[in-house]
């Protein structure tokens, strides 16, 4: 399809440089025109651009307010913790208290922030809910907790309500017992995966809330058998972080599948999500295991029940883990 308005090719660096910004506007492109899958580039320039090129797209809008699939670029530039952009918009005269998503609107969405103090707010505008500051507590707790490292390939089960005893139990598992030499540990459990028992080897760690089922090498923490069997009673999210097609979350709830090929701690939130999802988005957003956790109520003190080492290392017995029944 051939472009109209002008803003083909435009990487998202791009929306930081005014020049080229600039350059496009006066080649004829539209202030309102369409980035296609982004909205206009105002939107664009939101979420990824300098504040020099926001406020210069803000002064030739048409409405400084239109939205895009339920979001003003103002949201989009408090939900992309760019308060820069948040303060370029709301002197163009964007609305922080407009709402926007099952009631939340970019001004309480930012309460919620790094930076709660974003914008005024005005007399009778009502702020989080007791409930909802404790999320947003909990929340940069748990992220200053686990901090940041590389994931890709791991696979975990964040179980809500049991401990690492009654996971076991539930699993049918056997323990592997090993010395306290993590090199000794990682030589025997290679071993055994050379003998076939990769998938079945997996990790288990109590934490307060909980418990996690890691395996830091495949899938096998998050299949649909071990789901199944950990969240009777209770609920679990699991997720798989493909190499190949990113992360892989499913939610199982009393033995259940609730929801599956879910993209924990990624994209945006939609304006059919309740309120209460709609702020775990934002918080964890791109964090993907940090919002595992979070969903299952789990409140890790560090990274370790996900990297390891784990508190036991067991062998699940052989089955189909895939089926949806014993």
């Amino acid at each position: 399809m051939a472009d109209t308005d002008g803003w083909s090719l435009m990487g998202w660096r791009s929306w930081s440089e005014l020049a080229e910004v600039r350059a496009r506007l006066a080649a004829g492109a539209d202030p309102d025109g369409d980035v296609r899958g982004r909205g206009g580039p105002l939107h664009a320039a939101a979420e990824w651009g300098s504040a020099e090129v926001v406020a210069e797209l803000a002064s030739l809008v048409e409405d400084v307010d239109v939205e895009y699939a339920g979001r003003t670029a103002l949201w989009i530039a408090v939900q992309a913790d760019r308060p820069e952009n948040a303060r370029v918009l709301l002197a163009a005269g964007a609305d922080p208290w407009r709402p926007m998503m099952a009631g939340w609107s970019p001004g309480r969405l930012s309460l919620a922030s790094r930076t709660p103090d974003l914008f005024p707010v005005p007399s009778g505008v009502p702020g989080l809910s007791p409930a909802e500051s404790a999320a947003v507590t909990d929340a940069h707790r748990l992220l200053d907790a686990l901090g940041d490292f590389y994931y890709e390939g791991l696979s975990l089960c964040c179980v809500a309500g049991i401990d690492a005893a009654e996971a076991v139990r539930r699993l049918e598992a056997t323990v592997i017992e090993t010395d306290d030499d993590p090199e000794s540990v990682m030589e025997e459990l290679s071993d055994r995966s050379s003998n076939g028992n990769a998938l079945l080897t997996v990790g288990v760690t109590d934490v307060p809330g909980g418990c996690v089922v890691s395996q830091p090498w495949a899938y096998g923490a998050s299949t649909p058998g071990v789901s199944r069997r950990l969240s009777a009673g209770t609920v679990c999210y699991a997720m798989y972080a493909n190499p190949k097609s990113g992360n892989q979350g499913s939610i199982y709830r009393n033995g259940v599948v609730e929801d599956w090929d879910l993209h924990a701690g990624g994209g945006w939130s939609n304006s059919d999500e309740p309120a209460d999802e709609i702020l775990r988005t934002y918080l964890y957003r791109h964090k993907a295991v940090a919002y595992c956790c979070a969903y299952a109520g789990l409140k890790l003190a560090d990274a370790r029940p996900v990297t390891g080492p784990p508190d036991l290392w067991v062998e699940l017995p052989p089955r189909n883990y895939w089926s949806q029944s014993d």
